[in-house]
């Protein structure tokens, strides 16, 4: 059996930087074994699978370690490769997922644009294994999918260097730390040492709990954001009641062929 792979760049307007992903378009649903099998040997942080079944797609994402439930840069990464490859002339594209249905609208300008319910974060109180996971005491911290540590300077958050030992026992996904950008509104970088992730290099979904926070604290509904991981990328993020407008660029980098 032979498999079409596609690795796309998401979150980059050129290869080598946003966030890598596999995306394999399937006829069928493969065993559930095989398609964590693929994304073990794949070894990015997400391999997503899709089938087409009527006026959608039913979308599916690995990590190397588990199925997840979301993932925004692989959703971004598989409408490329529909837009691209399969439906040239589509301007949107709708995908079934255990997170409900999610909408990819591409703009003449090749911006891709993702609707996601927004998922703010709770204050809790900063604990002494937070400080010690990441080596530096937050202003504030919430939780909710994630754990969000807040820091006032983007400066604090490049130079972070993270015990993921500690970080891998804290009961959430993973920790973003974000502060004020010095060119953009916001900045962010996020770990999930749990999911074999030590730093992801760009968190679509984190920023469902990073824009009512920042779009709260700036007074302002869209925003500017740029994940400061080594790769790095860029997000437009727009609040609106209770959901959030996520959109950015994808670079195709190879075409592939699995062989089983």
């Amino acid at each position: 059996m032979k498999l079409t792979l596609y690795q796309i760049d998401a979150f980059a307007g050129a290869v080598f930087k946003g966030n890598p992903a596999a995306i394999c378009p399937l006829e069928k649903w493969l065993d559930d074994d095989l398609m964590q099998a693929i994304a073990v040997e794949n070894n990015l942080s997400e391999t997503a699978f899709f089938v087409a079944t009527g006026d959608a797609y039913e979308l599916r994402w690995f990590t190397p370690a588990a199925e997840v439930d979301l993932c925004v840069h692989a959703t971004l990464a598989s409408a490329y490769v529909v837009f691209e490859h399969l439906e040239k002339e589509a301007k949107v594209v709708r995908f079934n997922t255990r997170s409900g249905r999610l909408t990819v609208a591409r703009d003449e300008d090749g911006l891709l644009a993702m609707d996601f319910p927004a998922q703010p974060g709770t204050t809790i109180e900063v604990s002494e294994e937070m400080i010690q996971g990441l080596g530096a005491e937050p202003s504030y911290l919430f939780a909710g999918e994630d754990f969000m540590a807040v820091f006032e300077r983007e400066s604090q958050i490049r130079t972070i260097d993270p015990n993921h030992a500690i970080l891998k026992k804290l009961e959430r996904r993973g920790v973003i730390i974000t502060a004020p950008g010095e060119e953009v509104d916001f900045v962010s970088r996020f770990f999930a040492p749990k999911h074999n992730i030590p730093e992801d290099p760009v968190t679509g979904s984190a920023h469902c709990m990073l824009t009512p926070y920042w779009a709260g604290r700036l007074g302002k509904t869209t925003l500017q954001a740029r994940q400061v991981s080594a790769r790095g990328g860029d997000l437009v993020c727009s609040l609106a009641g209770d959901r959030v407008k996520i959109s950015g660029r994808a670079t195709e980098y190879m075409i592939g062929e699995i062989s089983l």
